[in-house]
């Protein structure tokens, strides 16, 4: 079995990057984080033999914290076996304290499970140990790409003062989701409210959106909805298909600034009594399925408005 010296001398690879690091050099860092001082050695060697690198090691999570706040390293690098805290931990703690740092786990036997827990806790990407000589310069470089790409993404979008999207949906529950999380991004970036408050604008789109594809391009009826869902539902998929249902859509359109995000949903349906809005609430609407979605979105809205036709709904989030 070969060595660890007999493989970095066939590399070509010294330990040259060994040595202190100055927080002030030119070079990028990249901090190696392992238990194991010979995967540490290797790694370091690796980083080191490439122009403009400059390898700093850690031996656990404690060493690595205090690294990353006395050398601002560029890249993380991180093996996920290790004693006390963990890879994927410390993953997870260097994600939270130093967003911008991209983190790239190293592991000796690579998976798809391991690839989706890296993936779950905030690494940018994973690779095998066994592959260190042949990917971990071309991963970091790779990885170092896409944060200079992000930064200047973030700073662009700094400078947004305004913007406005529109879409215009098929009937199709599943794309409700997606839609809601693209929205939801757009308001972070625009900074019109903490992540507590997206949470509550998502839930009233994901209601005025659902109320419009169901009850109004599809009309299908809340009342049946509260006896049988699974009927609900059956019907719901089978006017998907017929006309004049199929040919609806449901219009959504987000115009956010600085101060205020303003969103409406439109459908294609007949409408309806928008008189009926203004009968007192009744508690025992909270016990029917789907009887709080006007309740939740006045609530989480700060401001709500229908039009006459009953088949728009304005609603205003303004700056917290």
């Amino acid at each position: 079995m070969p060595t660890l010296d007999s493989t970095m001398k066939r590399l070509g690879l010294d330990d040259s990057s060994l040595g202190p690091i100055d927080a002030r050099s030119p070079l990028t860092g990249v901090l190696i984080v392992d238990d194991s001082p010979a995967d540490r050695r290797l790694a370091s060697a690796i980083v080191g033999h490439r122009k403009g690198l400059r390898a700093i090691t850690a031996s656990d999570g404690r060493e690595a914290l205090e690294r990353m706040a006395r050398d601002a390293p560029a890249v993380v690098v991180i093996g996920l076996q290790m004693p006390g805290v963990n890879g994927l931990e410390l993953v997870g703690a260097i994600r939270r304290l130093y967003p911008g740092v991209p983190v790239i786990v190293m592991t000796a036997f690579a998976s798809e499970e391991a690839a989706m827990h890296a993936r779950q806790v905030g690494a940018a990407t994973y690779l095998s140990k066994k592959a260190l000589a042949r990917d971990l310069v071309d991963t970091i470089d790779a990885v170092l790409a896409r944060a200079a790409v992000d930064q200047r993404r973030q700073k662009l979008l700094r400078s947004v003062q305004s913007s406005r999207s529109s879409y215009s949906l098929e009937n199709d529950p599943e794309l409700i989701a997606p839609l809601i999380a693209m929205l939801q991004e757009d308001l972070a970036e625009m900074g019109v409210c903490d992540a507590n408050q997206r949470t509550r604008v998502g839930v009233a789109l994901q209601e005025a959106i659902a109320n419009a594809l169901f009850h109004g391009n599809l009309e299908v009826s809340t009342d049946l909805r509260q006896d049988d869902e699974h009927l609900f539902y059956a019907q719901a998929e089978s006017r998907r298909r017929a006309s004049p249902y199929r040919h609806r859509r449901v219009h959504v359109s987000a115009d956010l600034n600085r101060e205020a995000a303003t969103y409406r949903v439109r459908d294609e349906g007949s409408g309806f009594d928008t008189s009926t809005l203004d009968a007192p609430f009744d508690p025992e609407s909270l016990l029917r399925v789907g009887g709080r979605g006007l309740l939740l979105i006045r609530t989480f809205m700060d401001e709500v408005v229908h039009n006459d036709a009953g088949n728009e709904i304005t609603m205003i989030k303004k700056r917290t």
